[in-house]
């Protein structure tokens, strides 16, 4: 049996047709959720999948682990670089700790973790594994014995930071604030001694809270965007077109590759 380049990009067509195609139906059900559900202000919204509009402001000051930048919320990943200087995403992670977010009506506190956030990259770098920058060798280092196979490659390194002060879009499930707060999976914030102007503060803060928005355990949907509602599904939609356009043009080449090479006998020769 002859398996050569050709037969290898069909066969991935062939295989990656459908999944593309499968792709398209998921952000024209993502575009037709957030169309059909209302934009709410903070203090009347009502529990369950909303969305909110508002600026940030920071409960707790983070420092983001490639820049050092202090910010609300970060999010890195990590690619290896693979054919054709295509790179494949191997870690995804995002800051736990929350932030308010205020609109001219209330406030909300919002759990980052698990976020889809659509914001610019403040860093984006390339970098060969075996000589890796500081900055991003102290932080694979932490990652455990699988990052070391990343580096024996390229590495792209990308990191999203959301500061006090920007105004952002959320869709998440929003639900009644706890009577206690933490931070980040239980950790929770401390501030004592000199610091008690800034524990005033967020007391003041926590008992204005209106609601707490995060990923549901039923609807996953939870995104965190700079962008309006408009330009992400406008940008939804030309993904789906893409995606239900390209996916049975993808298939059919790489079924019809298939079917000649079995017909000519090119398979077995």
């Amino acid at each position: 049996m002859r398996f050569d380049n050709y037969s290898l990009y069909a066969s991935l067509a062939l295989l990656g047709g459908p999944a593309l195609f499968a792709g398209g139906f998921r952000d024209l059900r993502l575009k037709r959720l957030i169309q059909n559900t209302p934009t709410s202000r903070i203090r009347s919204m009502a529990m369950g999948l909303a969305e909110v509009n508002g600026i940030i402001e920071c409960r707790s000051s983070v420092a983001a682990p490639f820049s050092g930048r202090r910010c609300a919320c970060w999010q890195v990943d990590i690619s290896t670089q693979g054919r054709r200087n295509s790179f494949h995403v191997v870690h995804r992670a995002t800051s736990g700790h929350p932030f308010f977010l205020r609109d001219d009506t209330g406030v909300a506190l919002v759990y980052p973790r698990d976020a889809d956030c659509k914001v610019s990259f403040g860093v984006e770098e390339v970098c060969a594994g075996v000589n890796l920058p500081e900055c991003y060798a102290s932080y694979v280092a932490t990652l455990g014995p699988k990052s070391y196979l990343w580096r024996l490659g390229v590495l792209r390194f990308r990191e999203r930071i959301l500061e006090e002060g920007a105004r952002v879009y959320v869709m998440g499930t929003a639900m009644p604030p706890p009577q206690a707060i933490t931070v980040s999976e239980g950790e929770a914030m401390a501030s004592t001694g000199t610091d008690e102007w800034r524990a005033r503060r967020l007391r003041e803060r926590d008992q204005e809270l209106a609601a707490v928005i995060r990923r549901g355990e039923n609807e996953k949907t939870f995104i965190i965007s700079q962008e309006s509602e408009r330009l992400l599904t406008l940008g939804l939609s030309v993904k789906a077109l893409a995606k239900l356009v390209g996916g049975p043009a993808l298939t059919t080449l790489g079924l019809g590759y298939w079917l000649y090479a079995i017909s000519s006998g090119e398979v077995f020769g």
